[in-house]
Protein backbone atom coordinates (compact mmCIF):
# COMPACT_ATOMS: atom_id res chain seq x y z
CA UNK A 1 0.00 0.00 0.00
CA UNK A 2 1.46 3.76 -1.31
CA UNK A 3 1.61 6.24 1.49
CA UNK A 4 0.64 9.80 1.19
CA UNK A 5 4.13 11.22 0.55
CA UNK A 6 4.76 8.83 -2.09
CA UNK A 7 1.32 9.31 -3.74
CA UNK A 8 1.88 13.02 -3.78
CA UNK A 9 5.32 12.41 -5.51
CA UNK A 10 4.17 9.96 -8.48
CA UNK A 11 1.33 12.43 -8.50
CA UNK A 12 4.00 15.20 -9.21
CA UNK A 13 5.76 13.56 -11.39
CA UNK A 14 2.92 12.29 -13.74
CA UNK A 15 1.88 15.78 -14.07
CA UNK A 16 5.11 17.04 -14.97
CA UNK A 17 5.88 14.44 -17.83
CA UNK A 18 2.02 15.50 -18.98
CA UNK A 19 3.11 18.98 -19.16
CA UNK A 20 6.68 18.24 -21.01
CA UNK A 21 4.70 16.34 -23.27
CA UNK A 22 1.75 19.01 -24.23
CA UNK A 23 4.71 21.79 -24.87
CA UNK A 24 6.11 18.76 -27.05
CA UNK A 25 3.46 18.43 -29.05
CA UNK A 26 2.99 22.74 -29.21
CA UNK A 27 6.34 23.03 -30.53
CA UNK A 28 6.30 20.03 -33.08
CA UNK A 29 2.89 22.14 -34.38
CA UNK A 30 4.15 25.84 -34.22
CA UNK A 31 8.02 25.99 -33.95
CA UNK A 32 8.29 23.05 -36.89
CA UNK A 33 9.97 25.48 -39.48
CA UNK A 34 8.35 24.95 -43.21
CA UNK A 35 10.22 23.22 -45.47
CA UNK A 36 10.71 24.94 -49.00
CA UNK A 37 11.12 23.32 -52.21
CA UNK A 38 14.71 24.63 -53.67
CA UNK A 39 13.78 26.07 -57.12
CA UNK A 40 16.10 26.49 -59.78
CA UNK A 41 17.73 30.05 -60.36
CA UNK A 42 17.58 32.37 -63.86
CA UNK A 43 20.58 31.54 -66.14
CA UNK A 44 19.28 34.27 -69.15
CA UNK A 45 16.52 34.20 -71.24
CA UNK A 46 16.82 30.66 -72.22
CA UNK A 47 16.89 28.79 -68.85
CA UNK A 48 17.04 25.47 -69.89
CA UNK A 49 17.55 23.18 -66.77
CA UNK A 50 16.40 20.42 -68.51
CA UNK A 51 18.89 20.78 -71.35
CA UNK A 52 16.46 19.57 -74.09
CA UNK A 53 16.56 22.86 -76.52
CA UNK A 54 19.87 22.90 -78.70
CA UNK A 55 21.99 25.61 -78.87
CA UNK A 56 20.97 27.10 -82.42
CA UNK A 57 17.39 27.22 -80.87
CA UNK A 58 18.71 28.85 -77.94
CA UNK A 59 19.96 31.66 -80.03
CA UNK A 60 17.03 32.29 -81.96
CA UNK A 61 15.27 32.29 -78.67
CA UNK A 62 17.19 34.55 -77.17
CA UNK A 63 17.29 37.11 -80.20
CA UNK A 64 13.66 37.44 -79.95
CA UNK A 65 13.40 37.82 -76.19
CA UNK A 66 16.03 41.02 -76.24
CA UNK A 67 14.65 42.04 -79.19
CA UNK A 68 10.98 42.40 -77.81
CA UNK A 69 12.33 43.90 -74.39
CA UNK A 70 14.55 46.60 -76.66
CA UNK A 71 11.22 47.79 -78.12
CA UNK A 72 8.86 47.25 -75.33
CA UNK A 73 10.20 46.74 -72.61
CA UNK A 74 8.33 43.15 -71.85
CA UNK A 75 10.69 41.09 -70.60
CA UNK A 76 10.05 37.50 -71.73
CA UNK A 77 12.26 34.26 -70.51
CA UNK A 78 12.00 31.03 -71.57
CA UNK A 79 11.90 27.82 -69.22
CA UNK A 80 12.79 24.06 -69.06
CA UNK A 81 12.78 21.76 -65.86
CA UNK A 82 12.97 18.16 -65.45
CA UNK A 83 9.91 17.74 -63.14
CA UNK A 84 7.80 20.18 -61.49
CA UNK A 85 7.54 17.65 -58.04
CA UNK A 86 6.53 18.01 -55.55
CA UNK A 87 3.89 21.38 -56.92
CA UNK A 88 0.53 20.06 -58.47
CA UNK A 89 0.78 21.49 -61.35
CA UNK A 90 3.24 23.38 -63.40
CA UNK A 91 0.94 26.43 -63.64
CA UNK A 92 1.47 26.37 -59.55
CA UNK A 93 4.85 25.63 -60.50
CA UNK A 94 6.02 29.08 -63.19
CA UNK A 95 3.98 30.84 -60.62
CA UNK A 96 6.14 30.20 -58.10
CA UNK A 97 9.27 30.92 -60.42
CA UNK A 98 8.21 33.82 -61.77
CA UNK A 99 7.45 35.10 -58.17
CA UNK A 100 11.25 34.46 -57.39
CA UNK A 101 12.85 35.36 -60.36
CA UNK A 102 11.02 38.63 -60.30
CA UNK A 103 10.59 38.66 -63.68
CA UNK A 104 9.60 41.91 -65.28
CA UNK A 105 10.07 45.42 -64.46
CA UNK A 106 7.78 47.83 -62.67
CA UNK A 107 6.98 46.23 -60.08
CA UNK A 108 6.73 42.54 -61.87
CA UNK A 109 3.80 43.58 -64.04
CA UNK A 110 5.35 43.70 -67.32
CA UNK A 111 6.96 39.67 -67.55
CA UNK A 112 6.27 36.74 -69.42
CA UNK A 113 7.40 33.62 -68.62
CA UNK A 114 6.54 30.44 -70.28
CA UNK A 115 7.58 26.93 -68.64
CA UNK A 116 8.19 23.10 -70.11
CA UNK A 117 8.11 20.57 -67.61
CA UNK A 118 9.43 17.57 -69.46
CA UNK A 119 8.38 14.70 -67.29
CA UNK A 120 4.99 15.58 -66.68
CA UNK A 121 4.61 16.66 -70.29
CA UNK A 122 2.82 20.02 -69.35
CA UNK A 123 3.87 23.60 -70.22
CA UNK A 124 2.20 26.64 -68.35
CA UNK A 125 2.40 30.12 -68.30
CA UNK A 126 2.87 33.15 -65.82
CA UNK A 127 1.83 36.48 -66.96
CA UNK A 128 2.49 40.31 -65.09
CA UNK A 129 -0.85 42.24 -64.73
CA UNK A 130 -0.18 44.63 -67.31
CA UNK A 131 -0.09 41.63 -69.88
CA UNK A 132 -3.75 40.50 -69.76
CA UNK A 133 -4.71 42.84 -71.94
CA UNK A 134 -2.39 41.61 -75.17
CA UNK A 135 -1.88 38.09 -74.11
CA UNK A 136 -5.59 37.14 -73.77
CA UNK A 137 -7.11 33.62 -73.16
CA UNK A 138 -7.40 33.26 -76.76
CA UNK A 139 -3.74 33.83 -77.56
CA UNK A 140 -2.56 31.65 -74.83
CA UNK A 141 -4.89 29.01 -75.89
CA UNK A 142 -3.58 29.02 -79.57
CA UNK A 143 -0.06 29.32 -78.97
CA UNK A 144 -0.61 26.24 -76.68
CA UNK A 145 -2.53 24.16 -78.61
CA UNK A 146 -0.71 25.01 -82.16
CA UNK A 147 3.27 25.01 -80.39
CA UNK A 148 3.22 24.02 -77.20
CA UNK A 149 1.86 21.15 -77.31
CA UNK A 150 2.34 19.25 -80.58
CA UNK A 151 6.99 20.06 -79.09
CA UNK A 152 6.24 18.26 -75.83
CA UNK A 153 4.37 15.60 -77.43
CA UNK A 154 7.07 15.20 -80.50
CA UNK A 155 10.28 16.13 -78.12
CA UNK A 156 11.02 18.91 -81.06
CA UNK A 157 11.58 21.08 -77.84
CA UNK A 158 13.63 24.22 -79.19
CA UNK A 159 11.53 24.70 -82.69
CA UNK A 160 8.65 24.71 -80.43
CA UNK A 161 9.73 27.13 -77.99
CA UNK A 162 11.26 29.30 -80.62
CA UNK A 163 7.67 29.53 -82.36
CA UNK A 164 6.08 29.79 -79.30
CA UNK A 165 8.40 33.04 -78.28
CA UNK A 166 7.73 34.93 -81.69
CA UNK A 167 3.67 34.13 -81.12
CA UNK A 168 3.57 35.79 -78.18
CA UNK A 169 5.93 38.51 -79.15
CA UNK A 170 3.84 39.67 -81.53
CA UNK A 171 0.92 40.98 -79.31
CA UNK A 172 3.49 41.88 -76.18
CA UNK A 173 5.09 44.10 -77.70
CA UNK A 174 2.17 46.33 -78.25
CA UNK A 175 2.56 47.11 -74.07
CA UNK A 176 4.85 49.97 -74.31
CA UNK A 177 7.02 50.86 -70.67
CA UNK A 178 8.83 54.10 -72.09
CA UNK A 179 7.95 57.53 -70.94
CA UNK A 180 4.90 58.69 -72.90
CA UNK A 181 4.82 60.27 -76.38
CA UNK A 182 4.39 64.26 -75.90
CA UNK A 183 1.24 65.59 -76.96
CA UNK A 184 1.08 66.99 -80.47
CA UNK A 185 0.66 70.56 -80.33
CA UNK A 186 -2.29 71.44 -82.99
CA UNK A 187 -1.11 73.54 -85.59
CA UNK A 188 2.66 73.51 -84.82
CA UNK A 189 3.06 72.93 -88.09
CA UNK A 190 1.81 76.46 -89.04
CA UNK A 191 3.28 78.66 -86.24
CA UNK A 192 7.28 77.27 -87.17
CA UNK A 193 6.11 78.76 -91.23
CA UNK A 194 4.66 81.81 -89.65
CA UNK A 195 8.18 82.31 -87.49
CA UNK A 196 10.42 81.25 -90.32
CA UNK A 197 8.75 84.13 -92.36
CA UNK A 198 8.76 86.15 -90.25
CA UNK A 199 12.67 85.94 -89.53
CA UNK A 200 13.60 86.03 -93.40
CA UNK A 201 11.24 89.12 -93.63
CA UNK A 202 13.25 90.60 -90.93
CA UNK A 203 16.14 89.73 -91.76
CA UNK A 204 16.45 91.36 -95.11
CA UNK A 205 14.82 94.67 -93.75
CA UNK A 206 18.07 94.25 -91.78
CA UNK A 207 20.19 93.87 -94.66
CA UNK A 208 18.66 96.66 -96.77
CA UNK A 209 19.06 99.28 -93.74
CA UNK A 210 22.99 100.40 -93.09
CA UNK A 211 21.92 103.14 -90.95
CA UNK A 212 21.28 100.07 -88.78
CA UNK A 213 24.55 98.25 -89.21
CA UNK A 214 26.56 101.51 -88.67
CA UNK A 215 29.15 101.36 -86.01
CA UNK A 216 28.33 104.82 -84.67
CA UNK A 217 25.87 104.39 -82.21
CA UNK A 218 24.31 108.11 -82.95
CA UNK A 219 23.67 107.10 -86.28
CA UNK A 220 22.59 103.45 -85.28
CA UNK A 221 19.84 105.54 -82.82
CA UNK A 222 18.32 107.25 -85.25
CA UNK A 223 20.31 110.27 -85.92
CA UNK A 224 20.70 110.31 -89.72
CA UNK A 225 19.81 112.67 -92.60
CA UNK A 226 17.20 114.72 -92.09
CA UNK A 227 16.53 114.09 -88.45
CA UNK A 228 17.21 117.81 -87.20
CA UNK A 229 18.72 116.16 -84.21
CA UNK A 230 22.01 117.49 -85.24
CA UNK A 231 25.01 115.93 -86.42
CA UNK A 232 24.77 116.18 -90.43
CA UNK A 233 21.02 116.44 -90.05
CA UNK A 234 21.82 119.80 -87.93
CA UNK A 235 24.60 121.24 -89.82
CA UNK A 236 23.11 120.49 -93.05
CA UNK A 237 19.37 121.58 -91.85
CA UNK A 238 18.34 122.69 -95.41
CA UNK A 239 19.50 119.59 -97.07
CA UNK A 240 18.40 117.53 -94.48
CA UNK A 241 15.06 118.95 -94.97
CA UNK A 242 14.47 118.04 -98.59
CA UNK A 243 15.38 114.27 -98.12
CA UNK A 244 13.65 114.23 -94.40
CA UNK A 245 12.09 110.62 -93.90
CA UNK A 246 13.65 108.51 -97.19
CA UNK A 247 17.13 107.64 -96.04
CA UNK A 248 17.94 104.96 -97.55
CA UNK A 249 15.67 102.34 -99.42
Amino acid sequence: MISHPEKRIIGVTLLGLIVLGGNAAQASLYERPKERVPLPDPIGYVSDHAQVVEQEWKDRIRSVCIDLEKKSGVEMVIVTVPSIKPYPSAKHYADALYEKWQIGSTQQEHGLMVLVAVQERQAAMALGRKMFSVITPTVRSEVSRDYLQPAIERGHFGEGLYRTAVALATPAQEVRLNTPSRPRIKGLGIWITLGTTIAVVVFFWWISRPDLRHPYRRIQKGEYWGTGQGGFGGNWGGFGGGTSGEGYR
